[in-house]
């Protein structure tokens, strides 16, 4: 008679020191299974694409009329083909602004129309500046430091064109306006100067001009009421001509052209990279009078990737206009006349 093979050890005979964990063992592996289980069936079976083969389908609008787009089943080959054709031209929204702005008001109408639309009124250098304002300002200077502020193309552009009114966007702290309102008064001229500028500055200006602008004060730049402290010294005059407009580019240029106020002169220097400029630019367009001639600085400067000069060249083409180099500045060639210039 054979032997009775021994059974398999039960829980029972299991070593003594094992017992207190198999109940936590058996519940992890229940959860682990669980876990595994869906994590399976919520997987995708398609194979992601390598990145090689992704194919890259951009909006039909942004091919040239000869191109095609490419469905998603093509080969590698039809993707590289995509790739050779887009884009070609930019999107249409790349070009989309307002070119057509409100009935233009008379030019000796300007100051006086903006100061009741913006101050109530009142001249913002009227009492100015207070004596709590003063105290944080920099000594007032009517030849404020800047850039390229005191260049032979003002005086060029202010005599050829004999402005109205000029449109300055980037002001700081008043030299460009100060240098033009001068030229203009020794030509026998009395043009409107706005200067459209929030008057934040940028991060970082500080460390170069701050011999040159007061401390912040409660987040405050100061560099309104320093720039309106440096036209009030310079007198008069000038504070009678030079207004600030202290918002942004693109908000204060829509107000501009919703409003009818349009400029013989504009001078384009904030923002340096590409999209700021471009920006500007295209904004400022509207508001030039046809006739009126529109120039900007930095057009050789490296920094932001010559944003600057890449803009310009860009809406010059686009608008089948001219560049002139002239010195650190860029000059367009007059808006052609194509409508009653508001004079």
């Amino acid at each position: 008679m054979k032997p009775r093979p021994p059974s398999a050890p039960s829980s029972s005979t299991a070593p003594a020191r094992l017992r207190p964990h198999l109940a936590r063992l058996t519940s992890f592996l229940i959860v682990f299974a669980v876990g595994y289980s869906l994590g399976l069936l919520s997987s995708s079976t398609r194979p992601s694409p390598k990145p090689s083969q992704t194919v890259i389908r951009p909006h039909a609008a942004h091919f040239t009329a000869g191109s095609t787009a490419v469905p998603a089943s093509n080969s590698t080959g039809a993707a590289a083909a995509a790739a050779g054709s887009y884009p070609r031209s930019p999107p249409d929204d790349l070009f989309r602004f307002r070119e057509e702005c409100g009935e233009p008001i008379p030019s000796d109408a300007v100051l006086p129309a903006l100061l009741e639309k913006l101050f109530d009124g009142e001249s913002p250098y009227a009492s100015f500046p207070p004596p709590h304002t003063a105290a944080l300002l920099h000594p007032a200077a009517a030849r404020p430091r800047g850039w390229g502020s005191t260049g032979a193309v003002f005086a060029e552009l202010i005599e050829s064109v004999r402005p109205d009114t000029i449109v300055e966007l980037g002001a700081f702290l008043g030299a460009s306006a100060l240098h033009m309102a001068a030229v203009a008064k020794n030509l026998s001229l009395s043009p409107a100067i706005l200067c459209i500028d929030d008057f934040r500055g940028w991060p970082g200006f500080r460390d170069r001009f701050r011999r040159d602008v007061p401390p912040p004060r409660h987040g405050d730049a100061l560099l309104l009421p320093q720039f309106m402290a440096n036209v009030a010294v310079a007198g008069a005059d000038a504070a009678a001509r030079v207004l600030p407009l202290p918002f942004s580019t693109a908000s204060a240029l829509t107000a501009l052209c919703e409003w009818g106020v349009y400029a013989d002169l504009i001078e384009v220097d904030a923002g340096h990279d590409f999209h700021s400029a471009w920006a500007d630019i295209n904004l400022a367009w509207a508001v030039l009078r046809p006739g009126g001639v529109m120039f900007g600085h930095d057009y050789f400067t490296s920094a932001d990737d010559r944003g600057v000069r890449r803009a310009v060249t860009l809406f010059a083409k686009v608008k089948g206009l001219t560049v002139r180099p002239h010195g650190q500045h860029w000059v367009l060639s007059t808006k052609p006349h194509g409508h009653d210039d508001g004079r």
